[in-house]
């Protein structure tokens, strides 16, 4: 044994070498860029294109830029803070598809599986013209809107039933085609929700709060806000058409007090921080480890970001996430082959698996032209920052 004390000696500085290579990150960042992210969103607010914005970068699952612009309340006179709630509205979607992940994980479900095993009445719709659908529809039909469950039209109703009655009324309509063949946005993600409840013999906001913020660490998303909580609520703005002026706009998810509550929304029903989001993205592009504690296999990361295809059509659209095509662009920026989410008050969460890039981007517009523009900035500093370039917008489909 007398060379083991020197191949010991030889292997130890090789080791601490091997290591700290793995601990530099592997892609060199231009701070500036990073810096820069500031003073343009606050540009955007002095151009009227949002009150308040909140801003957050994490690479490697740690953050390197987190700033707020503007005004989370201009009436009161409260600045944007980091640490402001939004209601995040369809970035819902993909926090609905990892918490049915986590099932999946367990082999309580299965995406390809006919849904009306756990869900009876989805083997029981019928197709506009009367007749049975061919094909049974699947939780992954449901999750990426092609499963043929049709937008239902507004009702007075809307959120003040329960998760449970809402889903009933949706599985009674009619199937607007048949399943699997085509995309319409719509609510089978809200469906898909009912599911996980049936499956796991839990409410769905305790599932979501037990399974997935609470071990995250995200202790401020909800569906709702306590007193404390509303407090921090970034209001929501639209453009006067007379004034030109940024207003208050309607919000239907921030009620008139903590009492009154709306329905639990799988399809968009989430109040949340930039904080709280970066970490839940995070999970997302480590592969589904963050802190090294592994939360979701990596196959059901990519299992549900993957395109679906219906016919010979490849979709920008996965099971609860948006998805960057060669051809396609939801987040118009950004690489081929990432994926997140945006939400109807112009939010926005993205994911660069190439890169481990999370950014995310809180606004609180409705019916604000040029609402999209801070957000493609944004998008373009961080890239720029770590040496990607941005992708080149395609130009706007001639209107009909």
């Amino acid at each position: 044994m007398p060379l083991m004390k020197p191949l010991r000696s030889f292997l130890r500085p090789v080791f601490l070498l091997t290591l700290q290579a793995f601990s530099v990150p592997l892609f060199a960042l231009d701070a500036s860029r990073l810096e820069a992210i500031g003073p343009a969103m606050q540009e955007a607010v002095r151009a009227k294109q949002a009150a308040g914005i909140v801003t957050l970068v994490l690479q490697d699952g740690k953050v390197i830029h987190h700033g707020a612009a503007g005004m989370a309340d201009a009436q009161k006179g409260r600045p944007m803070d980091e640490n402001a709630l939004f209601w995040i509205a369809s970035m819902t979607k993909s926090v609905n598809a990892t918490a049915l992940m986590l099932l999946v994980d367990e082999g309580k479900l299965a995406l390809d599986t006919p849904a009306s095993q756990w869900l009876p009445e989805l083997g029981k719709m019928k197709l506009q013209n009367g007749e049975s659908p061919k094909t049974p529809i699947t939780l992954r039909m449901l999750l990426s809107h092609t499963a043929g469950i049709a937008f239902p039209p507004r009702k007075a109703t809307d959120g003040a039933i329960s998760l449970k009655a809402y889903v009933a009324s949706l599985v009674k309509a009619p199937l607007a085609f048949e399943p699997g063949t085509s995309y319409e946005y719509g609510f089978g993600p809200t469906v898909a929700g009912r599911i996980l409840e049936i499956v796991s013999g839990m409410k769905y906001e305790d599932f979501l709060r037990t399974r997935l913020f609470e071990p995250l660490g995200m202790k401020d998303t909800l569906f709702h806000p306590d007193d404390a909580r509303r407090a921090r609520i970034a209001r929501t703005y639209k453009l006067d058409e007379e004034t030109h002026e940024l207003v208050p706009g309607y919000n239907p998810f921030v009620t008139s007090d903590a009492s009154v509550t709306h329905m639990v929304e799988p399809s968009g029903g989430l109040f949340s921080t930039a904080a709280d989001l970066g970490r839940f993205y995070a999970i997302i592009a480590g592969g589904g480890i963050l802190d090294g504690t592994r939360f979701l296999s990596e196959k059901s990361v990519q299992e549900m970001t993957r395109p679906v295809s219906t016919g010979t059509q490849t979709r920008p659209y996965a099971a609860g996430w948006q998805v960057n095509l060669d051809t396609e662009k939801p987040s118009a920026l950004m690489p081929a082959g990432s994926f997140g989410h945006g939400g109807a008050f112009a939010t926005n969460g993205w994911v660069v698996p190439s890169h481990r890039l999370v950014t995310v981007y809180l606004v609180q517009n409705v019916l604000v032209p040029d609402s999209g523009k801070p957000k493609d900035t944004f998008h373009r500093l961080v890239l720029e920052s770590l040496g990607i370039q941005p992708a080149t917008p395609a130009p706007p489909k001639p209107r009909k």
